[in-house]
């Protein structure tokens, strides 16, 4: 698959690497895995002189001798002996960057904390002594994102307030999407979209996958998720064991309760019979996770909330993938499949909810989005979104069947709004299906 959109991350970085010709520039890029970081960071440094070190789970030791290697071989710097030290060799980079410009680019920089957690103190040491004389564009790359927050965020942490850039690269909007799929397939149908926007949420490398595989229908989707050599089975497993240290069956429990619909504290709480409410801060807060969902306008201190995956993948791979690896180890696959089939439309249904959301937010017209339902859980509103300037705003019902819309049924849930939080909103009503998409 082609290189796609990006245009904005793109100008970030080449604006960066044209800076450090005069001064040097600490850039941190996040992004959740298989989101193309590394795409991105290659692309913005087309015909540059820069080096690619790959943090591996090395020693230290024989994480220098990889990272002289490459030194030597893509910016051709002299390393006389054997450096067997991270602070050796991030100092002699820092040495030649004071004679010439160029890049260095760190992908998977949290793992450096596993080799040896005295590393960052050295950089912080070795950057505070050579930054204002260097010409380096150093960019620190990870998909760790609780761990590269830690470690960048936390005032408590060396390297704190060193990065001069640093962003999250998000996965593909909706109109990207949209774009990729019709490059593939021109004639998809928004069955296909509402499948490829619920597996992949927008991460590159899925998408990518599913394009090259000549994947373009809803059933060719489903199947190949479903075959025995599927890269989709074990993702997100890989994906989750890269964040957790500790108390692992207890957060993967409780992703797995809020995929299958106990979504509320108490309901956690009683099921695992236990006193939840540190894991799922650290799930929302700390990991990214979760989500957690309160009526649009509701205070931050409001005990009407609920729960919700905040990664598309990983909410259809917490329903339909996990909970059976014993049949995906039995090979029993085409059982998985058949219960995919079985819950599709409804698991599907809020997937088209959580669509029609980010298509409304990409287009700039509203500040906040979001649902509510009262504390009885009842006059639900899918979708309300307001802009805090204009005061204008939208409410919105969606059904997968347009049939199934009801403009009165909403007109009276809009009226029972409370007065004092959308009272002074002039609202539009509308109802979104597949056939919007």
């Amino acid at each position: 698959m082609k290189f796609y959109d990006r245009e904005k991350e793109l100008e970030v970085l080449q604006l960066t690497q044209k800076q450090s010709l005069h001064s040097a520039t600490f850039t941190v890029l996040m992004g959740r895995r298989r989101v193309g970081k590394t795409s991105l960071v290659m692309r913005a440094l087309e015909g540059q002189q820069y080096a690619y070190l790959f943090v591996s789970k090395d020693s230290e030791a024989m994480l220098c001798q990889k990272f002289q290697t490459a030194l030597e071989q893509q910016l051709d710097i002299q390393i006389y002996g054997t450096i067997t030290h991270f602070r050796d060799l991030f100092e002699m980079i820092m040495r030649e960057a004071v004679k010439r410009q160029f890049t260095v680019v760190f992908d998977e920089f949290q793992n450096l904390n596993k080799i040896n957690p005295a590393i960052f103190s050295e950089i912080q040491d070795i950057w505070d002594r050579y930054h204002r004389q260097a010409h380096i564009n150093l960019i620190a790359s990870g998909s760790i994102i609780s761990m590269m927050r830690h470690i960048f965020e936390d005032k408590n942490e060396p390297l704190y307030g060193r990065p001069t850039s640093k962003f999250t690269l998000q996965p593909f909007s909706i109109s990207v999407l949209k774009h990729i799929f019709a490059d593939h397939c021109s004639d998809y149908s928004n069955e296909d979209l509402l499948c490829l926007y619920m597996i992949t949420g927008g991460v590159a490398k899925y998408v990518e996958l599913l394009m090259d595989a000549g994947c373009y229908t809803k059933d060719k989707m489903l199947n190949y998720v479903c075959r025995l050599d599927s890269y989709f089975l074990t993702e997100g497993r890989d994906m989750i064991n890269t964040e957790f240290s500790s108390d692992y069956n207890t957060y993967y429990s409780i992703l797995q309760l809020v995929a299958n619909g106990q979504n509320r504290r108490t309901d956690i709480d009683g099921t695992l019979q236990k006193d939840c409410g540190t894991y799922l801060t650290n799930l929302e807060k700390n990991f990214g996770l979760i989500v957690r969902l309160r009526p649009l306008l509701a205070s931050a201190q409001s005990k009407i909330s609920s729960y919700e995956i905040s990664d598309p993948f990983l909410r259809f791979w917490f329903k339909f993938i996990c909970p059976y690896q014993s049949l995906i180890e039995s090979g029993q696959l085409k059982l998985i499949r058949a219960n995919i089939n079985a819950q599709y439309e409804r698991f599907s249904g809020r997937t088209l909810e959580r669509y029609f959301q980010n298509k409304l937010m990409e287009t700039g017209e509203y500040s906040m989005i979001g649902n509510w339902w009262n504390r009885k859980g009842e006059n639900e509103i899918d979708i309300i979104a307001i802009n805090e300037f204009t005061h204008q705003g939208l409410i919105a019902e969606v059904k997968r069947n347009e049939q199934k819309i009801n403009l009165q049924t909403l007109s009276h849930k809009a009226a029972n709004l409370p007065q004092t939080q959308f009272g002074r909103y002039n609202f539009q009503l509308q109802g979104f299906s597949l056939k919007d998409m």
